[in-house]
């Protein structure tokens, strides 16, 4: 009868225990819901600044698991937003300030001259024409970074509309290194041209297409001039056409590489008033060349060399054969 009455306790016990097992379960998923909670209400308080923090719970339970890794992924996501935010406001700031600064000089120049030919009478004509010659190289020199400026802004927003067509890309490179052939000859520069004849078929936008190649050349020209050296090639492989634009100049350091193609970013010889641009161009050459399915890559050695290579997809077209 004894070992019956203890038979009899058993599953008492075990039920016992799984009561207790499961009280001290809910006691620990009450605790550990009351700590995310807690931790929710210090990372959603508007007062407290974003931290790294993650919600660390020791728990047996898949579905609170499974919560606390959701949570966390948000947290990150959080973190990388705010961390996006501001640079974005830094880049905004710094733009507003080259921005400031590129319009205030010409508009100084344009109402200083203005001011000039308002007050002097009896002007020589020699000079009157010097003076209106410099207010219009400054008005454009404005009107050109205004346009720059929206067209950027068009091209961040999406809302710039650039219809593709069939393209040969190398009458496109030959027109544009052509108008700099005066400038080029009259520098004394050493000029590496290397197009094939046949044409390279790209599907683009030749008007985009030339306006990247523009900002290509003209910053090769103006920071490249110590080496008076400026190549320009093209060559075709792997479903792509890569264009390159060379120069020997003083080249960009590594810690400026990354962020040449940001807008308005320009490095310090840019601030030179010889070597001044806009900081708009190779942004606006890197957005282009994204719309039309390609990329932007630079590589360089302080002075040595610089490369700025331009990939696009081929296109398979093939005129018709000419009767």
């Amino acid at each position: 009868m004894a070992a019956l009455g203890w038979l009899c306790l058993i599953p008492a016990a075990v039920l016992l225990a799984l009561y207790v097992r499961e009280r001290m379960k809910q006691r620990s998923d009450r605790a550990a819901l009351a700590y995310i909670n807690a931790k929710l209400g210090e990372f959603t308080d508007p007062a407290q600044p974003l931290t790294r923090q993650r919600l660390l719970v020791m728990t047996r339970d898949p579905e609170l698991r499974e919560l606390l890794r959701g949570i966390n992924a948000l947290l990150d996501r959080a973190m990388q937003s705010a961390a996006g935010h501001k640079r974005t406001e830094r880049a905004m700031h710094l733009m507003l300030s080259n921005v400031s600064h590129d319009l205030k000089t010409p508009l100084t120049v344009i109402m200083g001259y203005a001011e000039m030919l308002s007050r002097q009478e009896g002007l020589a004509e020699d000079e009157l024409r010097r003076m209106l010659g410099q207010v219009h190289k400054k008005t454009a020199e404005v009107h050109e970074l205004i346009n720059a400026f929206f067209d950027l802004s068009r091209l961040e927003a999406d809302d710039y509309d650039i219809p593709l067509a069939v393209v040969d890309a190398c009458e496109v490179c030959r027109r544009r290194v052509l108008d700099y052939f005066d400038l080029l000859a009259e520098q004394d520069y050493q000029v590496d041209i290397r197009l094939p004849d046949e044409p390279a078929w790209v599907y683009a936008n030749e008007e985009a297409l030339s306006r990247i190649l523009d900002n290509l050349l003209s910053n090769a020209v103006r920071y490249g001039a110590a080496g008076r050296y400026l190549g320009l090639s093209l060559s075709r492989g792997d479903g792509c056409v890569r264009i390159e634009v060379k120069d020997r100049g003083r080249g960009i350091a590594g810690i400026d590489q990354a962020r040449v193609f940001e807008r308005m970013y320009t490095m310090e010889d840019s601030r030179n008033r010889h070597m001044q641009g806009s900081g708009l161009g190779l942004a606006i050459a890197k957005r282009l060349a994204e719309r039309l399915g390609g990329r932007i890559e630079l590589d360089s050695v302080p002075n040595v060399r610089t490369c700025f290579s331009l990939t696009l997809p081929a296109s398979e077209y093939k005129p018709p054969p000419q009767s």
